[in-house]
C-alpha cells in the first residue's frame, strides 16, 4: 500500500502545469510565463473572439502548448451546470468550438496541441462513458493529432484511448478529492483549496509520489501527466509561481505533454 511519504514506482521527473484562460476573470498574461500548456476558452461558456486570439498570441509568444477549452452551450452559469444532450449535439458543439479557436491560432501562425473539456461537460465525461466517447470522437473529427486531457484514471481518458487519441491523465492540486478519485463537488466546503503552500505540496506529491490524500485521509494513487491550475483562482499568477518553485526544488521540471504529430 502506498503512503503519503512513499514513492510508489518511478519517480516522475516531468510534468505539465496547465491553466484555463481566455475567461475573462484572471491574469492571463502573467500566468502565461509559468505555465506550460494554456485551455482557451472558446467563446461557448466565456470569452469571443477577441479573447481567443489575444489568448493564442500571449500563448504562441510564451512558447505555451495552446489547447481549446470546450464546455456545454450554457454561458448563463459558466458551462457549470450538467446537461444531458444527444451524441450529435455534443459533437456539433465540441467540433464548433475547437474549429473556431483552430482558425484563430492557424491565423497567428500556430496550431492546437490540445482539448480539455470544461466545468461539466468535463466532470459529466469522467463518469459517462456514453458522453466521453461522443468528446473523443468529436476531437478525432477534428485532428486525430490532438491531445484530450481528462481526469486521471477515469472513462474520459479511456474513451480517448480507444478512439486512437492520446489521453492525457490530469490531476488537481487546487481541487479536493473524494475517496473515489472524484473531485468534490464546487457547491460543497472545502471542495476548493486555497492555502497556497498547501496546493504547491500537493503538486509535488501528484508528481512525485503518484497520487494525493483525498477528504477522508486515504491515499489515491493518480498516475497524472499534468496538473491543473485554475486561471480564475483569485491571485492564480502567483500561485502558478509558487508550484512552479516548489516543483523546480524537488527536481520536476514542467514541460507540455508531446502531441502525436
Amino acid at each position: 500500500m502506498c503512503g503519503r511519504l512513499q514513492v510508489c514506482g518511478p519517480v516522475k521527473s516531468l510534468i505539465d502545469l496547465n491553466a484555463d484562460v481566455g475567461e475573462g476573470c484572471g491574469d492571463d498574461a502573467a500566468l502565461m510565463t509559468l505555465i506550460s500548456s494554456a485551455n482557451i476558452a472558446c467563446g461557448v461558456h466565456a470569452g469571443d473572439a477577441a479573447t481567443m486570439r489575444t489568448a493564442v498570441l500571449l500563448a504562441r509568444d510564451a512558447g505555451v502548448a495552446i489547447g481549446a477549452h470546450p464546455s456545454f452551450p450554457d454561458r448563463e452559469h459558466f458551462g457549470r451546470r450538467e446537461m444531458h444532450l444527444s451524441a450529435d449535439d455534443v459533437h456539433r458543439c465540441i467540433v464548433a468550438q475547437i474549429e473556431a479557436l483552430a482558425e484563430i491560432a492557424a491565423a497567428a501562425g500556430t496550431r492546437l496541441h490540445h482539448v480539455k473539456p470544461h466545468g461539466a461537460l468535463y466532470n459529466m465525461a469522467a463518469r459517462d462513458e456514453r458522453l466521453a466517447d461522443a468528446i473523443a470522437a468529436a476531437v478525432r473529427s477534428v485532428d486525430r493529432s490532438l491531445l484530450l486531457f481528462g481526469l486521471a484514471g477515469s472513462v474520459a481518458v479511456t474513451a480517448a484511448a480507444n478512439a486512437g487519441l492520446r489521453g492525457v491523465d490530469e490531476a488537481f492540486a487546487d481541487r479536493a478529492y473524494r475517496p473515489d478519485a472524484s473531485l468534490m463537488p464546487r457547491d460543497q466546503p472545502g471542495s476548493v483549496l486555497h492555502d497556497d503552500q498547501l496546493i504547491a505540496a500537493r503538486a509535488v506529491t501528484i508528481a512525485r509520489d503518484r497520487g494525493v490524500t483525498a477528504v477522508d485521509g486515504s491515499w489515491l494513487q493518480l498516475d497524472a501527466d499534468t496538473i491543473c491550475l485554475h486561471g480564475d483562482t483569485p491571485g492564480a499568477a502567483l500561485l502558478a509561481g509558487r508550484i512552479r518553485q516548489a516543483l523546480a526544488a524537488a527536481g520536476i521540471t514542467v514541460a507540455a505533454p508531446q502531441s502525436q504529430r
